[in-house]
């Protein structure tokens, strides 16, 4: 698989809570790095992870950037809060492919809609 169907499979099948096919695209070797937290996981764990989210709902694909084994996509991200209302987030994921499997994914997520910090504006 190349790193430009890789990505869009990534995406579809997270999208669609299909997380089997999730552990299929990755490489045995797989760890997701989340940068805004210092998290790191293997495989399983993350894909686990990701299966017991509270509240996910949807993730589309914005746009993608694709060279060689590397690719670089941004998502929105749907999701509910305890209380049933909506939450936004967008997603930089940082793909790298071996043997044609996903071995590395960065991520970079960050809260949509909240605008910027008061006491960041003059």
């Amino acid at each position: 698989m190349d790193a430009e169907t890789a990505l869009a499979r990534f995406a579809a099948t997270i999208d669609a809570h299909d997380w089997e096919g999730l552990r299929a695209l990755l490489h045995p070797d797989f760890v997701c790095r989340l940068v805004h937290t210092g998290e790191e996981f293997a495989r399983d764990a993350w894909v686990d992870f990701n299966a017991e989210y509270p509240g996910f709902e949807r993730l589309h694909l914005d746009d993608s950037v694709v060279s060689g084994d590397r690719a670089v996509g941004r998502a929105h991200v749907v999701g509910r809060d305890g209380s049933g209302e909506p939450q936004h987030f967008a997603v930089a994921s940082f793909l790298t492919l071996r043997d044609g499997l996903i071995v590395e994914s960065v991520e970079v997520w960050a809260d949509l809609y909240g605008g910027p910090p008061s006491e960041r504006r003059a």
